[in-house]
């Protein structure tokens, strides 16, 4: 009956003949594709077939103690009025406060540090930094007081120039009062403070942690649902072994560390999140969910990797 018809349709038109021929070649051709696993346009499969999705390949990480935290202190910041600070170390350190740092000088002296690790003291900072002030403090380990620190006012500075400056308003480092021979040395705060000129709000724009090694790692944030408590005031510092632009891998351990995260994941809505989508850093789903999914959930943003919150006792096999 088929070979009646193509001889009737050749007969008919030589032309529409061909172009059916190989319509239903190319159909069959995709088909039989689709049925081996190979991409094919969706119009082209079978409704019933289960798209499948690539498993969301895991960050390898390696857990490491910072023993540094900075961060904005209460009250007003301003260039004339000084801002506040509050910091809290795991061991005794020393918090130094370089008003009107030269960017430039700070970049130099960072990649200096990664070819020959020098920015480990006080003393080496001041000797690698240009800046206006230069203001110290001493912090135990169990000092939670916040800290103080402005431009004399006999130095008559009031705004560090028009955009783009040369210089940024606050550099504050945390260094070890007693350096050690190993692990995270230093922690290099940039903080813009309001001026006469420019009226920001006081705000943390970088934060760098620096290794015994010559390492540099920038700390990111993490985005968590409102009611999650935000992340722990202590948290871990979880360093990439794969140091791609030199980043440090931005987690931390939950303030609930032996409870887990205890948020919801916005999948299942059972399961507690657990893992962190890179690079949109969107802590939402937990650890079943974020196999099934080749986008974050919250931004559509393609998922290239993801990394554990909190690693749970390994599984047992049968």
């Amino acid at each position: 009956m088929a070979a009646v018809f193509l001889v009737t349709l050749f007969e008919y038109s030589p032309l529409f003949y061909i172009s059916v021929v190989s319509l239903c070649f190319v159909v069959t051709a995709a088909m039989v594709l689709g049925w081996f696993g190979f991409d094919v346009p969706v119009i082209l499969r079978s409704s019933d077939e289960t798209a499948s999705v690539l498993p969301t390949p895991e960050k390898q990480m390696v857990r490491m103690t910072n023993p540094f935290i900075l961060e904005m202190g209460s009250g007003p910041a301003s260039v004339a009025d000084g801002v506040s600070l509050a910091p809290c170390c795991l061991v005794p350190c020393v918090l130094s406060c370089f008003w009107g740092c030269e960017v430039s000088a700070l970049q130099s002296a960072l990649q200096a540090h990664q070819r020959r690790p020098q920015l480990i003291t006080p003393t080496s900072l001041q000797e690698e930094l240009r800046y206006y002030h230069y203001h110290s403090f001493y912090i135990d380990s169990a000092d939670r007081e916040e800290r103080r620190t402005q431009i004399p006012a006999d130095q008559g500075i009031a705004d560090f120039g028009p955009l783009p400056r040369e210089r940024y308003p606050l550099v504050a480092v945390l260094t070890l009062a007693e350096p050690e021979a190993t692990g995270i040395v230093a922690s290099l705060t940039v903080i813009h403070v309001p001026d006469d000129k420019y009226s920001l709000s006081a705000r943390v724009l970088f934060q760098y942690l620096l290794t015994s090694h010559g390492n540099m790692f920038e700390l990111k944030p993490l985005f968590m649902s409102a009611d999650s408590g935000g992340v722990s005031e202590t948290p871990d510092s979880e360093q990439s072994t794969q140091r791609s632009r030199g980043q440090l891998g931005p987690a931390a351990e939950e303030g609930r560390r032996g409870a887990g995260p205890g948020r919801d994941c916005v999948v299942c809505q059972n399961a507690a999140v657990n893992k962190v989508l890179l690079p949109c850093r969107h802590a939402c789903v937990c650890d079943s969910c974020v196999s099934h999914f080749q986008h974050c959930p919250m931004c559509r943003a393609f998922i290239q990797e993801s990394f554990t919150l909190v690693q749970g006792p390994p599984a047992q096999q049968y």
